[in-house]
């Protein structure tokens, strides 16, 4: 995975690759679904993968992270995910509240982002570029219905790890690479969940 980032991302920068139109997120996903398969990452691999300066111990609101997590109240939820994929939503003293879409099946992802990327703070996809959301703006409007299932609240007690910060010209990559890791029941049963909630 390391060595696809480093390419896609050098292409990227010297213009080999389109910054971000409709068919370069189609690029994306495409390669992204051919380097993978059905089993998910090792989180410990991912980690490592990034420079220090990626790993963050705080969250701003519009970026995307991946980070460790252990819930509070574990025995009592049907499942959850020890490897969140997110972009934080609103933040509190204790913890924040963020769109796991690990909650959603591939083709979710893809439609829910595509709504999201509408709200870019601008075009150039750079390591500047984020996103306005807030738990208000994506209960008003229709495009977002899938948001619904990734809601989740997280404690920064609870987290086990540093925050990975993904840059725009990632999100789609890491959108789409098998990064979940579900606990007490299997992503398949997850996605039905989440489909039935939408």
């Amino acid at each position: 995975m390391l060595i696809f980032k480093e390419l896609i991302y050098r292409g990227i920068q010297q213009g080999m690759v389109p910054a971000r139109t409709v068919a370069a997120r189609d690029w994306y996903r495409d390669a992204a679904s051919q380097i993978t398969n059905q089993n998910s990452l090792a989180p410990s691999k991912v980690i490592r993968s990034f420079t220090k300066k990626r790993k963050v111990s705080t969250l701003t609101p519009g970026y995307m992270y991946l980070f460790r997590y252990d819930p509070k109240g574990k025995a009592d939820l049907p499942y959850y995910d020890t490897f969140p994929l997110i972009f934080p939503i609103e933040t509190y003293d204790d913890g924040f509240l963020g769109i796991n879409f690990h909650y959603l099946p591939p083709i979710l992802r893809a439609r829910l982002m595509d709504a999201i990327y509408s709200t870019a703070t601008d075009k150039k996809y750079d390591d500047k570029t984020k996103v306005i959301l807030t738990y208000r703006i994506l209960r008003g409007a229709a495009k977002y219905r899938a948001f619904k299932p990734t809601v989740k609240r997280y404690l920064y007690g609870h987290v086990r790890s540093e925050f990975l910060e993904i840059t725009s010209v990632e999100w789609d990559m890491a959108l789409f690479l098998p990064l979940e890791k579900f606990k007490k029941s299997s992503k398949e049963t997850v996605w039905k969940d989440s489909r039935s909630m939408i």
